[in-house]
């Protein structure tokens, strides 16, 4: 689960990481009352979604009068950053900045451990830093019955920082950031830039949180912050219809019994060169009406062209898939065409029920499905 910036840094403010003053607004009117408040010449509107790339897209504008916050928060606030609507922002205080560092605690899945990385090319995109220069990339690796005491944390401060003072502020960041990650359920958390001001202070400019889903039973406070994403919404209500669903870009939306089955599914599309629209697992239930409102989930995809219903019967009997995909097409208007391929319990019986109905195009091999619905 991803956080926005503000919550973010609510967390590191509570475990003493300095960030900069800063209102969250809804409103142009409200960003120009957050700029007055601040009293700084300078002010920086940041907008709020779950995506990065925010500078790039004209999401984050430095301002230095009241006109020019009202026009830019206005701006922002009618603005889409890949996809995703802006309705809030961030009136930040502006900072002056000698240096620019990064820093983020991650998973390793190689080292099967949590992972410091840290770069005094801050500020960046850290992906197109690993890719052009990734000796300027430090990395170490944390040793889960040691973690992070004082020695360590100074040393991996001295890294990036020669200077005593600087160095040991450094290191309190850096645990105060380890016990973020290790006692939130975190798989990475990253503040990129890390400010180095004028003044010499240390201060986080930027944050970034994501937490474990499958901890968040643990965590109510953390869970409160979720801010779902349509997509997510679609999702959060598949679960809670018993289906294992993850929304793609691809036109050719998919129907499987079993996560396995749905994986080879997808990659059989691919293999041919077409693309899935999304992961359905409707799991090893019989019960028909679970087929009915798994197709009301992929039908309400836009970019969906064509289904592919692909049913291995095993404790899913393939008639009951039948019935229910009979009922389904008798409750929801469409033209879409639908390719089934049924094998396994009962898939004789379940081929002969929709064979009587001239909505659906019958396969029998998978290979045989995939290219029936990319011809379609």
């Amino acid at each position: 689960m991803k956080i926005h910036e503000y919550q973010a840094k609510e967390i590191f403010s509570k475990y003493g990481i300095p960030v900069e003053r800063h209102t969250l607004c809804r409103t142009a009117a409200g960003a120009v009352a957050a700029y007055r408040r601040m009293g700084s010449d300078r002010g920086v509107i940041k907008a709020q979604v779950l995506t990065g790339g925010r500078g790039k897209a004209g999401g984050v504008k430095l301002v230095d009068n009241t006109e020019d916050a009202y026009q830019e928060a206005k701006n922002i606030l009618s603005m889409s950053i890949k996809g995703l609507p802006v309705n809030q922002i961030l009136v930040s205080e502006a900072v002056d900045i000698a240096a620019e560092y990064y820093v983020s605690f991650t998973i390793d899945r190689n080292t099967r451990a949590v992972i410091l990385m840290m770069s005094a090319s801050g500020g960046m995109d850290i992906e197109e830093v690993a890719r052009q220069s990734p000796d300027k990339i430090i990395r170490y690796a944390i040793d889960p019955f040691i973690g992070l005491p004082d020695y360590l944390a100074r040393r991996f401060a001295f890294s990036l920082f020669p200077q005593l003072e600087q160095a040991d502020r450094m290191a309190a960041i850096l645990q105060e950031l380890y016990k973020i990650f290790m006692e939130n359920d975190a798989s990475l958390v990253e503040i990129n830039p890390l400010a180095l001001t004028t003044k010499g202070i240390l201060m986080a400019i930027d944050a970034k949180i994501v937490f474990d889903d499958n901890a968040l039973h643990r965590h109510p406070d953390i869970l409160s912050f979720f801010d779902p994403t349509e997509e997510e919404k679609v999702e959060a209500d598949a679960k809670n219809k018993g289906f294992s669903y993850v929304h793609m870009d691809g036109n050719i939306g998919c129907m499987v019994n079993g996560a396995g089955l749905a994986m080879a599914t997808m990659d059989m599309i691919k293999l041919h060169g077409g693309n899935p629209a999304n992961f359905l697992d409707i799991g090893g239930s019989s019960n028909p009406v679970k087929v009915v409102e798994a197709m009301k989930l992929l039908l309400q995809d836009e970019k969906v062209k064509v289904v592919l219903i692909n049913i291995f019967g095993g404790i899913t009997r393939c008639d009951d898939v039948a019935i229910g995909l009979i009922q389904a097409f008798d409750q929801i208007k469409s033209d879409i065409p639908v390719i089934v391929r049924l094998t396994g319990t009962n898939e004789h019986i379940g081929r002969d029920l929709l064979r009587n109905h001239d909505r659906f195009q019958i396969a029998t091999t998978m290979q045989e499905a995939v290219l029936m619905a990319l011809r379609s």
